[in-house]
């Protein structure tokens, strides 16, 4: 029994020493200036597998930042929270009270005012409000890159929120070079199109690609090239100002509902409210984190990142008070000290956003040893299997396929994992983080011969290391 102990440890160390080899090997295929950082340890014995030199080195964490997110939501706010749309009447008027809920919609929102008519109100005397006060300062973080704005994982973080801020369109080719819109007729957007349909060779020697510029009314314009194409390309618009969007909508529904309104639609701090009529709840956090962490939902997690401001500090959310309550909350509950790391929003999405690998090391281990009260671990991705792993190129296949629970990130340039390898009873052994900052490769014609990319190379072979240290840890 003793040789057989003693040659397990022998082979493990040897493939820990393989696996260091290989690890500065994957790290080579990368394109030159790209840095990176990365970490194995083991879960029960702390053992640190695997790292890089650059522990505290600070990079873009990306949707790894969703984690911490998801981790402080769980701590301050608690299963039972739920996000509340409310109905309420003062004097004439009629107040809808929005809280940011990320996942509200036109159907709800009707539902809630068809309130109005089953309890004998068929006309608003006064003024109908939209309510916005649950959130103060930006809608948007400082930080998010200006050119995406105008699509719908950038969609504007706000108070009265609708439909996920986003809504569906679809652009399709025609003759002689022209191109046309359709947007469905009950969304309250403009769009036109001055792009033009092209060959593929006519867009490739011109460099001319697809762009959207967006007003603040919501109004898009599309312009420069479209390759010529069978089928409609399907298009998602961020609503710049959701609250002109949600005005409109009620106009429409009230008509619907054969509601008269006297007064306006209004927005801004409503009265007090002298009377509760109705309202309508989200799911609870659990199911929210789970469609951010699997789906990596970005409205959820920066409209929870304001939820945590004005719970913590008993005022309107705001990405200021939202990030640095994520941070109190983090310190008082695990001692886990972020106060030195920038934080903009809590999706990810700002690149000025800044976490090491170390810091995000310690957080993975926190969510383990407590997972029997979080439960966070369950609502990740799985590697080659659901959410946003479910298609990814490095884990489709054995080994990897199944073997790793983990959230992505990526930003212009940044390619982050951080997660857990599952040992072969499908238990968390390991944790790791991978953080990958100026990965810019260069750009191949269309018609070079198919590679694989150096960052899939790259992760095959790190995942693979951590899929071997996960299944090698003997059981206890």
């Amino acid at each position: 029994m003793l040789f057989y102990r003693y040659t397990l440890l022998t082979a493990f160390c040897l493939t820990l020493l393989t696996s260091q080899a290989l690890a500065s090997l994957s790290v080579e295929l990368l394109p030159q200036g790209s840095r990176v950082s990365t970490r194995v340890e083991s879960l029960e014995q702390s053992t640190v597998y695997q790292q890089t030199d650059n522990q505290q080195q600070l990079f873009p964490p990306a949707s790894t930042l969703k984690l911490v997110t998801a981790l402080a939501a769980k701590l301050e706010l608690g299963d039972t929270f739920r996000f509340e749309t409310r109905l309420e009447q003062s004097n004439q008027d009629i107040v809808v009270r929005f809280s940011g809920d990320p996942t509200l919609s036109s159907d709800d929102l009707q539902r809630l005012l068809a309130q109005l008519k089953q309890q004998g109100i068929d006309a608003i005397e006064g003024n109908l409000w939209l309510d916005n006060s649950a959130f103060t300062g930006y809608d948007r973080a400082v930080g998010w890159p200006w050119d995406i704005l105008g699509v719908c994982y950038s969609a504007p973080a706000s108070a009265i929120s609708l439909d996920g801020n986003c809504v569906q369109a679809s652009i399709y080719t025609e003759q002689e070079g022209k191109t046309r819109v359709y947007v469905p007729e009950h969304q309250p957007i403009y769009v036109t199109t001055s792009a033009k349909s092209v060959s593929k060779i006519e867009q490739e020697s011109t460099q001319c690609d697809l762009e959207l510029l967006s007003s603040p009314d919501n109004h898009y314009q599309l312009q420069g090239c479209l390759q010529s194409r069978s089928k409609p390309l399907p298009l998602k618009f961020a609503i710049q100002d959701p609250a002109l969007y949600t005005q409109r909508i009620v106009h429409t529904f009230l008509a619907q509902l054969g509601i008269t309104l006297h007064g306006e639609i209004k927005i801004g701090p409503a009265p007090f409210a002298t009377r509760p009529l109705a309202n309508h709840q989200s799911e609870p956090l659990p199911k929210l984190l789970e469609t951010m962490l699997r789906q990596s939902d970005n409205l959820i997690a920066d409209n929870l990142t304001k939820a945590l401001g004005a719970t913590f500090y008993i005022q309107p959310g705001s990405f200021a008070n939202g990030t640095k309550a994520i941070k109190q909350i983090v310190f008082s509950h695990t001692g886990i000290n972020l106060d030195s790391l920038p934080l903009a929003d809590g999706s990810g999405l700002s690149r000025n956003n800044r976490f090491s690998s170390q810091k995000m090391a310690d957080v993975l281990r926190y969510i383990w040893q407590h997972d029997s009260e979080l439960d966070l671990i369950a609502l990740m991705p799985t590697s080659g299997t659901n959410g946003t792993l479910k298609y990814r190129r490095s884990m489709r296949q054995s080994p990897i396929k199944g073997q790793l629970v983990a959230k992505s990130g990526s930003v212009y340039g940044s390619h982050n994992m951080a997660g857990f390898g599952l040992n072969p009873q499908g238990q968390p052994s390991t944790l790791f983080v991978q953080f990958v900052a100026d990965y810019h490769p260069v750009k191949k014609s269309s018609d070079a011969p198919k590679t694989t990319a150096p960052i899939t190379q790259f992760e095959t072979l790190f995942y693979q290391d951590v899929i071997k240290f996960s299944q090698a840890i003997p059981n206890k």
